[in-house]
């Protein structure tokens, strides 16, 4: 028999168990009434739609080779150990020669659509240009800050750590940093309390509504090099040092354009199979009973 074929009612549990994966990261027995109702009509609609593909005339002349099956395959079975893709198949009543009947669908699919998509016209340059000047808010790239801080947490079961211990450190840590504000990586990785110590205290690049407001409020009015006062969240006590200031910006036509016409693209190719899968399965009009009357 065949890999390249269409599907049996047997097959339904691979196409369950696919779906249960991938909307809820659990095998369909595990899933709530609820959840296994919902993961039944999706798997019903992909069948619906693999089926009409498969059947129609643009998949005649398909032919998925068996290396690539094979390849798909090995991708799969490279997610688990040694036999246990086999066991997991078998719990679920499924085996080895199924699933690579269900790859080959797949993949016969996914080139059925490709051919669908033969010839589109290129995204042209003035498309590309047509749809930046339309969408010019789309490429606004608001104002960030690449910064640095140091933290001292708020913790009263530790001696260290209460809201007067933790204020006067980050105070003493303050001090030596209005002398030498160049070291401030070095206090950050001695003595931040924050995971961004082991990068000497780097947030990276900041944009608005990323920190705390009293803290982004105060980065944001930073110049170039400048460090802050000290800060309060509910975290604790900060220091901010704003390593670059990168100041509001549109991005110009020549760096979107081999992103943005690649996009294009692909929105005028999932457009097409779209429109072709809607013709697909648009049921026939019923014809009209001419004899009564």
């Amino acid at each position: 028999m065949s890999s390249e074929r269409l599907m049996s009612d047997g097959d339904s549990r691979y196409y369950l168990l696919k779906v249960a994966h991938e909307q809820f990261g659990r095998a369909p027995g595990e899933l709530a009434a609820e959840q296994h109702e919902q993961a039944a009509r999706i798997a019903a609609r992909q069948r619906q739609i693999e089926e009409a593909v498969l059947r129609s005339p643009e998949a005649s002349g398909v032919v998925i080779p068996a290396a690539q099956v094979e390849e798909a395959w090995a991708s799969i079975g490279s997610r688990y150990a040694e036999g246990e893709l086999l066991q997991a198949l078998a719990g679920h009543g499924l085996d080895a020669a199924g699933l690579r009947a269900m790859l080959a669908n797949e993949l016969k699919v996914e080139a059925v659509l490709e051919r669908v998509c033969a010839g589109l016209p290129e995204v042209s340059e003035t498309d590309v240009g047509l749809y930046y000047f339309s969408h010019l808010e789309q490429f606004e790239v608001p104002a960030a800050r690449v910064a640095r801080h140091i933290l001292i947490t708020i913790n009263p079961d530790f001696p260290e750590n209460t809201r007067e211990s933790a204020r006067a450190r980050i105070e003493a840590i303050a001090k030596r940093l209005r002398s030498k504000p160049e070291r401030f990586a070095e206090q950050a990785l001695k003595h931040s309390e924050c995971p961004t110590a082991l990068q000497d205290g780097l947030l990276g690049t900041i944009k608005p509504g990323t920190l705390y407001p009293q803290l982004e409020a105060c980065l944001f009015e930073l110049a170039e090099g400048e460090t802050s006062p000290v800060l309060e969240s509910p975290l604790g006590f900060h220091l901010l040092r704003c390593e670059a200031v990168q100041q509001a910006r549109r991005l110009s036509l020549e760096e979107v354009l081999p992103r943005l016409r690649d996009s294009l693209q692909s929105r005028q190719r999932k457009a097409r199979q779209r429109q072709w899968l809607a013709s697909l399965l648009q049921p026939s009009a019923p014809v009209e009973n001419q004899a009564h009357g």
